[in-house]
């Protein structure tokens, strides 16, 4: 018998539950499926915003919107449009309800769990496919799964219930393929953080600026040295660099940090020369402040828990 057995209301950036069914059946299929749930929950701001995944007599189909994931799980015949439009009326409810500021903030698991009584109306009437035949466009989602069908997950892509493979997202169009390197995520950025990052963007500008002053003065006077339009340019490369370094998550990230900052020193100790005591000391405390934030803003640690 094809049917919906359950469904959950996730939050994306940390697999956080904000809802779910209750009626969680206690086979030994339904626990595996549970594991998978937990894992995927883990996973989800990796993936793209519609997936399955096939776990042989079960399906896991979901949807993200907006930082949330509506989950839910089926029989393996139950039809992939009636899924995803079971899904899309979550989602739209839940949308409505919800402030999506409380869903940024909420801390404790299972905080809208009175959502559930909408899921389960919701759950009962897609198990009874006669009642829907005037409260949905089939059509609609079909076209659109056509247009841009779901990401099938593997189950190698997935990994073991006890280790977790890398899931790794390109660019998704409907149709990609899963083939770049995953991305780390980043702890949130705080206010130094952001100060730091605009610092470091001013004195790439000036030593920019700088440059191509530079070449003009290259130009009119052929005795002027070469070297120190190299040096502002290199400059201001660093600079861009560690900002770049500040936002994104690079293996070996706080040691290229501190090479970076290196470079800093080196083109200023370079241009003395052509810059002031206060000049170095900005260019130079920058540096070193952003290097700082750059070793402060670790990956985010493993996601909690929450028995999803």
């Amino acid at each position: 018998m094809s049917m919906i057995l359950s469904a959950s209301v996730v939050r994306v950036r940390d697999g956080l539950p904000l809802s779910a069914s209750t009626d969680y059946d206690q086979s030994t299929g339904m626990q595996e499926c549970r594991k998978y749930f937990k894992m995927l929950s883990k996973k989800l701001s990796q993936l793209p915003d519609r997936c399955t995944l096939k776990t042989g007599q079960y399906n896991i189909n979901f949807i993200s919107s907006l930082g949330v994931s509506y989950m839910m799980l089926c029989t393996e015949n139950y039809p992939s449009v009636l899924a995803f439009c079971f899904l899309d009326e979550l989602q739209k409810e839940f949308i409505t309800t919800y402030n999506m500021m409380k869903t940024n903030t909420a801390v404790r698991p299972y905080c809208f769990i009175e959502f559930d009584n909408f899921i389960q109306r919701t759950k009962q009437r897609y198990n009874n496919t006669r009642s829907l035949s005037t409260k949905m466009n089939l059509a609609d989602m079909q076209t659109e799964i056509k247009l841009r069908p779901p990401y099938q997950i593997s189950m190698s892509e997935l990994g073991s219930a006890n280790g977790f493979a890398h899931l790794s997202v390109a660019e998704y169009k409907g149709t990609g393929k899963i083939s770049a390197a995953p991305h780390q995520r980043l702890e949130p950025v705080t206010l130094p953080g952001i100060v730091s990052f605009v610092l470091s963007l001013l004195c790439g500008a000036l030593n920019l600026i700088r440059g191509f002053h530079a070449i003009e003065s290259l130009l009119q006077n052929e005795g002027e040295d070469f070297s120190y339009v190299i040096a502002f340019f290199l400059g201001t490369a660093a600079c861009l660099y560690q900002c770049y370094l500040f936002v994104y998550y690079t293996g070996w990230r706080n040691a290229k940090s501190f090479l970076t900052f290196g470079l800093i020193c080196l083109c200023n100790m370079y241009l003395y020369e052509l810059r002031n005591l206060w000049q170095l000391f900005f260019h130079v405390t920058v540096g070193a402040f952003c290097t700082l934030q750059i070793r402060l803003r670790q990956p985010q640690g493993k996601s909690p828990d929450y028995n999803v």
